[in-house]
């Protein structure tokens, strides 16, 4: 999906949540999003594996708190068994423990239930052409948690040399927890010269998401 325009892509989406007060209603407002298609809503885990049996899925909007199978366990069968679909992890927890769990399942995106329409929309076609989605507290709780363990036993690798000044710029206002948006604020540029300039350097640096460009940032002494 990741060479289509916002206007050209169709996306199939999952809506997985165990409240059928909160997950149909979201069903209902995503569906009627232009290039997103909603084919199915899961209350849990099982439900969501057995919908990606049966249909093409682009993308899994999924809460953590669930029965029979949760969010974390079924974001990490996705990612072995389906690692074409990217998950966008939709819930009111937002500590230390909840996201670190579900990033390190796979998930590609962590919102927390304060997130607003637009930001879900943009987080889903986000998710989708590859791109890492966290909300600001979400950030800016992994930021905390990378700073109060800076002698962490696995340390990252020095940053490469051929990181332009501008890159640099870059993963510096990232480490500090700013989204694309404001990055592209702050340097005065548009949002997909900022979407480019973090491609090229998650390619250079073997960033794996924004969590790790995050943990990046902080060992090089940027943020």
């Amino acid at each position: 999906m990741s060479g289509a325009t916002e206007s050209e892509q169709h996306l199939k989406v999952i809506v997985a949540d165990d409240q059928a007060a909160i997950r149909e209603p979201l069903a209902a407002v995503l569906g009627m999003a232009e290039g997103i298609e909603v084919v199915a809503a899961a209350a849990d885990g099982t439900q969501v594996l057995a919908a990606v049996a049966t249909a093409a899925v682009d993308v899994v909007l999924m809460d953590l708190r669930m029965p029979v199978m949760d969010g974390i366990e079924t974001t990490r069968r996705l990612s072995e068994e389906h690692p074409q679909i990217a998950v966008v992890v939709l819930t009111t927890f937002a500590d230390d423990d909840s996201i670190l769990a579900a990033l390190g399942a796979g998930a590609r995106g962590y919102l927390t239930k304060n997130a607003g329409r637009q930001d879900i929309i943009r987080a889903i076609r986000a998710a989708a052409a590859g791109q890492a989605v966290l909300d600001r507290e979400v950030q800016n709780r992994l930021l905390a948690t990378a700073r109060a363990r800076p002698t962490a036993t696995a340390q990252p690798s020095p940053l490469p040399q051929d990181l332009t000044s501008r890159e640099r710029e870059v993963l510096t206002l990232i480490g500090k927890g700013l989204p694309n948006r404001a990055i592209a604020e702050k340097l005065f540029i548009s949002e997909a010269t900022v979407k480019t300039h973090i491609n090229n350097l998650f390619a250079k640096a073997d960033i794996r998401d924004r969590a790790d460009a995050v943990r990046r940032a902080i060992a090089a002494g940027l943020a």
